[in-house]
């Protein structure tokens, strides 16, 4: 884990972070390690107040450095002081990471080793395929009933099926797709 730190480092001398700055624009990646040295800290806890996970503000800071390196030649001293613009790239990467679809559906998710249902056990007489599954598949078409077999009791997946039957992908998942609005039918 990174320190956070509650002071920026815009107390630099001038000349300093000019020094710096025409080092990281020559691709001085020694000026890198010291830029990290430097304003990493500062940086980390801008980050970690807006996604508020310390493994994801890591992640966030190792882009945003990645971002930095390869963007750098844009800054402009004329703008504004380099801590500004830095902060300003990662503020902006870790506001695009909390909208991210994969975010949002990664913090609506439990982990499974978190998740009640590992907990639990289950009954010593449940047995999935006594539920009858299996028997109202046989209510499908052939067509339909080969690739839930493969599906859901061989544990194939989509794309397995399809060159499995030497069909093409669009054709298994349409045909899923009709077996499971059969099998919905079926069970109501």
């Amino acid at each position: 884990m990174l320190p956070v730190s509650a002071t920026t480092p815009e107390s630099t001398a001038p000349a300093t972070e000019d020094l710096l700055v025409q080092r990281l624009r020559d691709r001085d990646e020694g000026a890198m390690t010291i830029f990290y040295d430097k304003y990493s800290s500062a940086l980390y806890g801008v980050i970690l107040r807006i996604v508020k996970k310390e493994e994801l503000a890591e992640d966030v800071l190792q882009e945003a450095m990645v971002k930095i390196w390869h963007a750098f030649p844009s800054y402009d001293a004329g703008k504004g002081r380099l801590f500004t613009w830095v902060m300003n790239v990662c503020r902006n990467l870790a506001i695009d990471k909390i909208r991210s679809r994969q975010y949002r559906v990664g913090s609506r998710t439990q982990p499974i080793e978190e998740s009640a249902a590992l907990r639990q056990a289950a009954e010593p007489t449940f047995r999935p395929e006594h539920i009858g599954l299996q028997e109202m598949t046989r209510q499908l078409n052939p067509e339909q009933r080969q690739i839930v077999d493969l599906l859901y009791f061989g544990g194939f997946t989509q794309s397995e099926v399809a060159e499995e039957l030497n069909l093409p992908l669009g054709t298994v998942k349409t045909r899923a797709r009709a077996a499971i609005k059969v099998l919905s039918k079926l069970i109501r």
